[in-house]
């Protein structure tokens, strides 16, 4: 198979409007005859339905929540990147375009990241113009903070809100245009397949949540923007219900899986505190704006923070990167805390946590200033813990957040199966091995509101497509697969639960596929994963029945996807023969124990074929070319 990303040629600064200016367009009168499906109701989905609607597409948008209000883009806390260069401190779309790619270590597509940058700006005028209350200066201009992985200062923010603002920004548009009859509302359905007809996606099977009816619908067109697969690991900063189903059964019927080892660990959540912990909280990245990260310089030192001076305590990103300090990346934060508690030099109860230190700033501002930028995630934190962050430090320790990964997209965001389009998370385009803090509701937003409209109507304007409904026999055939896949559920009755089984996948990938990997970890996980996965086919227990509301089953059908997936990620993790973002393969790396890349061999994205559960996948590989930066070792020094 050869991939093709589609890319256009010449200087990339006008690759995105030379190509707007050659696809095809469809006239206002001919968007009202096709039908486009829209799976996710994030930022993605949510500005996705809302602009196509606008055009005049007729458009069904589904959700697993009862609101579109609920999707997880909510939890985003930190803020969204532009390039405004409203500080006046350097910034420009060529500087985001460079820090993303950087930060990406360099492992994503150059032409999709600059379109990425180049859509930023208009971001902040479209959710402006929808009311999205960002943060101001005190003369009412826009506020900017700075972020992981830029020396400038160009991330937008609502406080620590900032998706739940942009989500009811998007979710406004939404609802507009259900109001205008563009857009039917489909909540509480879980996509369970895609259908596919003539090598084109043509509809999807869903699960109605509440009644447990499976449905048939079919469109012209289906876009999926349905989030991450980070719960694959059990324990992550991601809502529970967060799943990689409607992306797995998609790779299941053709289209292909790109990177899916790039997975990145977030270094500032509050730590595991119970074995019996179903999630992991998340505090915001732009916490290490003002907030100083530390461990005692003596291993095992037990003393409350208060007790240790300044001379006996380790700074030690500001020690080991001067230029960038606590604004490292994400990945290499990450590493670093897990080093420092790996030499027993972590804090708390378990030993893994690090410091996360507000006395100077609020020594330096006063805890006005710092209350009104922080506020709401103290007092989380502090409903969390029982601890003031105000008077004592944070503690914190990594965990797993984002997915770089994702199907794999051509510049149009269209998979290698015609009509299926993939945005946001549920793609692999734009963050490389791993992405900057700030830019997963940029990717989002210009997914939803500035490529698709463009995008698809280049797609169907230009694409012949048959007359299908929900009779054509692929629609039953997809529909049975999906009753006998519930009915095998229900029918095993055995003895160990669907989160038992979960947990000890999690663990098992948290273990040999977390923040370091080595062969032999890896190759032990790649041995336990088809043993767990035959025991949950043998002797998970799934209570009740499927004709009713039965979330018990919802969370069977994800986590026996979880399992198939598991094993991919793994397969990639070991076929990747370097260390790179959030990829790091302890056999690769510097002196200095950095991620060391090898740009003569993996300078590729992996796009991994489907041929059958338990069967070897088949790599294709995208080449991936350099032409406007140049590739250097990372450095943050």
């Amino acid at each position: 198979m050869q991939l093709d990303s589609k890319a256009p040629g010449g200087p990339i600064e006008t690759k995105w409007d030379r190509h707007r200016q050659d696809m095809k367009l469809v006239n206002p009168a001919n968007k009202r005859k096709f039908n486009i499906i829209v799976v996710g109701s994030g930022l993605a989905g949510g500005s996705a339905a809302a602009s196509l609607a606008e055009l005049g597409y007729n458009v069904q948008c589904f959700c697993i929540q009862d609101s579109p209000r609920r999707a997880h883009s909510i939890a985003a806390q930190g803020g969204i990147n532009a390039a405004k260069n409203y500080p006046n401190d350097g910034d420009s779309v060529f500087r985001l375009f460079y820090d993303t790619v950087k930060g990406g270590d360099f492992r994503a597509r150059e032409s999709n990241v600059y379109r990425l940058a180049m859509c930023s700006n208009s971001i902040i005028d479209q959710c402006a113009a929808q009311g999205v209350p960002f943060a101001r200066e005190y003369g009412g201009g826009l506020a900017n903070r700075s972020f992981g992985g830029a020396q400038v200062s160009r991330t937008f923010y609502a406080r620590g809100q900032t998706g739940q603002q942009l989500l009811l920004g998007a979710y406004s548009a939404l609802m507009r245009q259900v109001a205008a009859k563009k857009v039917t509302m489909m909540p509480r359905r879980e996509m369970l397949d895609l259908v596919v007809v003539n090598g084109k996606a043509r509809g999807i099977i869903v699960r109605n949540l509440i009644t447990g009816e499976l449905e048939r619908h079919a469109a012209h067109a289906v876009v999926l923007c349905t989030g991450g697969y980070g719960n694959t690991y059990y324990l992550s900063t991601n809502a529970m219900a967060c799943n990689v189903t409607a992306a797995w059964r998609c790779h299941k019927r053709g289209a292909l899986f790109a990177n899916p080892c790039f997975t990145q660990i977030h270094p500032t959540c509050i730590p595991v505190h119970g074995t019996y912990q179903s999630k992991l909280t998340l505090m915001s990245e732009s916490l290490r704006n003002d907030g100083r990260v530390w461990v005692p310089k003596k291993p095992g030192d037990n003393r409350k923070p208060d007790q240790i001076p300044e001379s006996e305590r380790d700074y030690y990103l500001e020690r080991k990167y001067p230029s960038f300090g606590n604004l490292v990346p994400r990945d290499v934060a990450s590493r670093n805390a897990k080093a420092m508690c790996d030499e027993g030099k972590g804090v708390g109860l378990t030993k893994l946590a690090v410091y996360l230190d507000f006395a100077d700033a609020i020594k330096r501002d006063g805890e006005d200033v710092i209350r009104k930028k922080y506020g709401n995630l103290f007092a989380m934190y502090e409903k969390i813990t029982a601890d003031d962050p105000y008077k004592t430090p944070m503690m914190i320790y990594p965990a797993i957040h984002y997915t770089m990964g994702g199907l794999w997209v051509d510049y149009n965001l269209m998979s290698n199966l015609e009509g299926l389009f993939v945005l946001g998370e549920a793609n692999f385009s734009d963050h490389g091995a791993n992405r900057l803090g700030a830019s997963a509701l940029m990717q989002g937003l210009a997914d939803g509101y500035f490529v698709i409209p463009y995008t698809m109507g280049g797609y169907l304007g230009g694409t012949p497509l048959d007359d299908v409904d929900e009779n054509n026999p692929a629609f039953a055939a997809a529909e049975n697969d999906c009753k006998e896949r519930v009915n095998t559920l229900l029918n095993i009755k055995g003895k160990r639960t669907v989160d038992d089984i979960h947990r000890e996948l999690g663990l098992c990938m948290w273990d040999h596929c977390g923040m370091a990997r080595n062969d032999a970890g890896l190759k032990e996980a790649l041995d336990i994963i088809p043993k767990l996965r035959d025991e949950f086919w043998q002797n998970v227990t799934v209570p009740g029945d499927s004709g009713d509301f039965n979330q018990s089953l919802e969370k069977a059908g994800r986590v026996a996807d979880f399992l198939e997936f598991a094993e991919l990620l793994a397969k990639d993790a070991l076929d990747r023969r370097e260390s790179c973002g959030g990829h790091f393969n302890e056999a690769f790396q510097t002196e200095e124990n950095e991620a060391q890349r090898d740009d003569e061999n993996c300078c590729y994205a992996a796009a991994w074929e489907f041929t059958g559960v338990g069967k070897e996948p088949v790599l294709h590989k995208e080449p991936l070319t350099f032409e406007n930066v140049h590739l250097t070792q990372r450095s943050y020094k």
